[in-house]
């Protein structure tokens, strides 16, 4: 990481890139001990995926 990336705002694909995979490392480690919750995020993460293509 370069000293000029390191004060870069993120862009907001960027901002929610990151949502989306946090979102679904989440929903991953919930699907083996609760389903209903893993796909909760599954569904939000879905939601930010929309958000990003709207964008492009």
């Amino acid at each position: 990481m370069s000293l000029f990336n390191l004060f870069k705002k993120k862009s907001e694909k960027e901002v929610l890139q990151d949502k989306y995979k946090k979102l679904m490392g989440e929903a991953h480690k919930l699907s083996t001990s609760n389903r209903r919750l893993s796909d909760e995020k599954v569904a939000e993460a879905e939601e930010v995926l929309k958000q990003m293509e709207n964008l492009a």
